[in-house]
């Protein structure tokens, strides 16, 4: 909400010496967000006068239209001389009235005006746009055309109010009084200490029975209808200077004055308004839900296929708006441009609208927000009636939207008044007076409570008990701890004591929280970035990533209210989301990646079950929590990795290598060594991963296996799908599997005092068998003095080895406790190893 601070001065007599900043500081200090104040006009110096043209000569040759002035600016050139200016735009004529601005004179940006030759010609000065002036658009994209009985020579800068500081706030959701001067109005003048003078406080006629026709049939969603009528308005009135300008310090462009009023109107109050050409209007207005399949051409000039839920303004012939959105065009104002332009006329052949009906109405705030963004249209109006309108001030806005149109077109108020109310009970909440006190932790006192909670608009009645009757513009007050809040706020939030909690003594992180840090620590320290991602997906994913049809990562969480309705699922993995983000960092030019995730996945349970309601007013018991647990899905915590590009830099200190199912592979077994496991690692064949580059990844609990994730390369099938690099790798671990399977103790790394003894071995197998299972066989074999085991090289050569071969060679490393191992001892301990490989493998030693 853009506030300009000359029209808040209007309500609330602030010391002249204030500025925009202390304004600005003080809002804050109450709670607004105000992100800037802009100084409009900072930077601009006159002479910028008043100019009537008096010729225009037009200058040939030029490879645009280029026109010679004389402009009549009086006095201020110093000579009474008409002042000759060199102009380009074609949107004024001769006896027009322009903003002329004469050497010596800078424009906003530091612009400097002086006499300049240009197209044969010398020019001094030069007439003015709007955008020039930094005033904003006024749709004419042409020169200023100012009123025919402004005075040559006046100065242009005061005229246009072009020096003035705009505050822009922030409004959040639940405070929708303050999208209007009126609301901040009343916060400044909290702030301040000051008394508002409110615009919505004028005589209001009382309805009766000659007003314009109206029939609520949905009170539910229209609780209050005011209508009026204005008869006789001149066609060719234009908005005053004070009003578009107005306008256009807020960002609005001014239009006509019929719109300009309205649109004004709801920026004072905060009502927003429609006016409709009653010529157009076809009998009773009604208000009522749309019929499935009914169409609306609003005044974008969009057709828009309406819904049975949207709340629509009707006459005879159907829909004539979408309520508290957008009206229609078939009973659009036909005005007179503000400037240029050719007029509208009607069908009867009248030059513009004469006549106006104008509606003031409340919308309910739910219906409101869900036609706007069923339809994708968002604007002034329903922004304002889903953050909360005051119903109260509907007659003041029509009234003061009456008197305007009146005043400025030269209209006549018809004596008809037209307000449908709904019966309601204003909104009243007990609260106990030092309620606020013990929120805070502040001792306020009741006068104090009662002085605030009256500040901001309510009726306080009782002594320690308190009835407060909260103001019609205030809907966000629904409790009695909003209540403490508004209390806390215009105390000061910098004036609550700031106390440190105390934590009792024996707590912290449990050991599953101790956990995922040190995963997330080992993955940053081999180079692994974190990327956490939302944990909605498609379902179209899954086929993306090639899960079978029976896969049970397809059984989904569905949400009822997705936030997009592309991804209305909650992820069973993590890694369509990883992807996603590996993807956008390839496509921006960032190519060797390795990026990881720790989160939950959901998993829908077998029986499912309606959560319960939980009382507020206690503790739910162990039982209540119980069954409110069983309600939700499964939460298992996992943890993946992606990998593309370079693993390894090549440099001066060597070649480097591409990231491999290698490195998948070890990332898994780096997270398995934080948790304390043992992970297996053998040949596996799962969904996204190629079937030949794909590892199953196993530990064992209770003395039962148990598949905790898969790592390696991923199906070139995937990665053309999902618009991956090629050779794409990826790693996913249940970590909550692997944290049940550890033993979860840190292990200190055993130092011995005796030697090592190494032996390296090569066997020959056939190709399919996996190098997991040779690994395992010379373990077991090699029985307890076996330390360790690495495989350190893969060889395969037909003419050696024989077709469909290949070497493995392994290092062992031996050693006993108690003793330097033998020979001897070594060499048996490798001989079974070798043999028990054999056996189970067909190994043979290599040579």
């Amino acid at each position: 909400m853009r506030v300009p601070l000359s029209w808040l001065r209007e309500y609330v007599d602030l010391p002249a010496t204030e500025t925009g900043r202390d304004v600005q500081a003080k809002l804050i200090s109450a709670g607004l967000e105000v992100e800037t104040v802009e100084q409009l006009g900072a930077d601009l110096k006159g002479p910028l006068v008043v100019g009537q043209v008096l010729t225009i000569e037009e200058l040939e040759g030029f490879k645009k239209p280029i026109r010679f002035c004389t402009v009549d600016v009086g006095q201020a050139n110093g000579t009474g001389e008409p002042q000759e200016i060199v102009c380009g735009a074609r949107n004024f004529v001769v006896g027009d009235k322009v903003v002329v601005v004469l050497p010596g004179a800078t424009l906003p940006g530091g612009f400097s005006i002086s006499a300049r030759k240009t197209y044969g010609k010398t020019s001094h000065g030069m007439i003015c746009s709007t955008d020039e002036l930094g005033m904003g658009d006024d749709g004419t994209h042409g020169i200023i055309v100012l009123p025919p009985e402004t005075e040559v020579g006046k100065d242009a800068i005061e005229l246009l109010e072009l020096v003035d500081e705009v505050l822009d706030i922030a409004v959040t959701a639940n405070r929708g009084d303050c999208l209007s001067i009126r609301g901040v109005a009343r916060e400044t003048a909290i702030a301040y200490g000051l008394p508002l003078r409110d615009p919505a406080l004028i005589d209001v006629p009382a309805p009766n029975a000659y007003g314009y026709p109206v029939q609520v049939s949905d009170p539910f969603g229209c609780d209050r209808f005011t209508a009026r009528t204005v008869t006789g308005l001149s066609p060719e009135a234009r908005s005053p200077i004070w009003l578009q300008r107005r306008l256009q310090k807020v960002g609005m462009r001014p239009i006509s004055l019929a719109v300009d009023v309205t649109n004004y109107v709801m920026m004072e109050l905060g009502q927003p308004l429609h006016a409709y050409d009653r010529s157009l209007v076809q009998g009773t207005i009604g208000v009522r839900r749309a019929e499935e399949g009914e169409k609306l051409v609003t005044l974008d000039g969009v057709e828009r296929k309406l819904h049975a839920e949207d709340l629509v303004i009707t006459d005879e012939r159907g829909p004539i708006g979408l309520a508290g959105v957008m009206g229609g065009a078939n009973t659009e104002i036909a005005d007179l441009p503000q400037a240029g332009g050719a007029p509208m006329v009607t069908e009867d052949g009248v030059n513009g609208t004469t006549d106006v009906v104008i509606e003031a109405a409340h919308f309910d705030a739910v219906s409101v927000a869900r036609t706007a963004r069923r339809h994708k249209l968002l604007s002034e109006a329903s922004r304002r009636f889903e953050r909360g309108v005051d119903p109260q001030a509907a007659a003041a806005a029509a009234q003061r939207t009456v008197d305007l149109l009146v005043l400025l077109a030269g209209g006549t108020a018809e004596a008809g008044v037209t307000e449908i109310v709904a019966p309601s009970a204003p909104h009243t909440i007990t609260v106990p007076a030092d309620h606020p006190d013990r929120v805070a932790g502040v001792e306020y006192g009741r006068e104090t409570v009662v002085r605030r909670l009256q500040q901001v608009g309510c009726d306080v009645i009782g002594q320690d008990e308190l009835i407060v009757t909260v103001p019609s513009w205030r809907p966000d007050l629904a409790d009695a701890n909003d209540l403490a809040e508004e209390v806390i706020r215009l105390e000061g939030y910098e004036n609550l004591p700031s106390t440190l909690p105390k934590p009792p003594s024996g707590r912290g992180l449990t050991h599953r929280q101790r956990l995922h840090r040190r995963v997330g620590r080992a993955l940053a320290g081999a180079g692994y970035v974190e990327a956490p991602n939302y944990p909605f997906v498609s379902e179209q994913v899954f086929d993306q990533l090639g899960l079978e049809a029976d896969d049970p990562a397809r059984r989904v969480v569905k949400l009822v209210n997705p936030l997009n309705d592309e991804e209305p699922a909650l992820r069973t993995t993590l890694l369509p989301g990883l992807l996603g983000a590996l993807r956008r960092n390839d496509g921006r030019g960032s190519h060797d990646l390795t990026l990881f995730e720790t989160g939950l996945v959901f998993l829908p349970r077998e029986d499912r079950r309606t959560a319960v309601h939980l009382s507020v007013d206690r503790r739910p018991t162990e039982e209540e929590i119980a069954a409110l647990n069983a309600a939700l899905p499964e939460q298992p915590r996992h943890v993946a990795v992606v990998l593309s590009g370079a693993r390894e830099q090549a440099g001066w200190w060597g070649a480097g290598r591409p990231a491999g199912w290698a490195d998948a592979v070890e990332a898994a077994r780096a997270v398995a060594r934080e948790a304390g496991a043992e992970l297996v690692v053998r040949k596996g064949q799962y969904g996204p991963w190629h079937p030949g580059r794909c590892a199953e990844l196993v530990v064992v609990a209770d003395g039962t296996e148990q598949v905790v994730g898969h790592a390696g390369e991923l199906h070139p099938r995937v990665t053309k799908a999902l618009s991956l690099p090629e050779r794409t790798c990826a790693m996913e671990l249940n970590l909550d599997a692997l944290e049940a399977a550890g033993d979860g103790v840190p292990q200190a790394p055993s130092i011995s005092s005796f030697p090592v003894a190494t032996q390296d071995v090569a066997l020959v197998v056939d190709k399919p068998v996996p190098a997991a299972d040779v690994e395992a066989a010379l373990r077991e074999g090699a029985g307890e003095l076996l330390e360790s085991i690495r495989l350190f090289d893969v060889y395969e050569n037909a003419e050696q080895l024989g077709e469909g071969r290949k070497s493995l060679a392994y290092a062992l490393r031996f050693r006993a406790a108690d003793r330097t191992l033998t020979v001897d001892e070594a060499s048996a301990a490798r001989d079974a190893a070798v043999a028990l490989a054999g056996e189970r493998t067909g190994a043979v030693l290599r040579g």
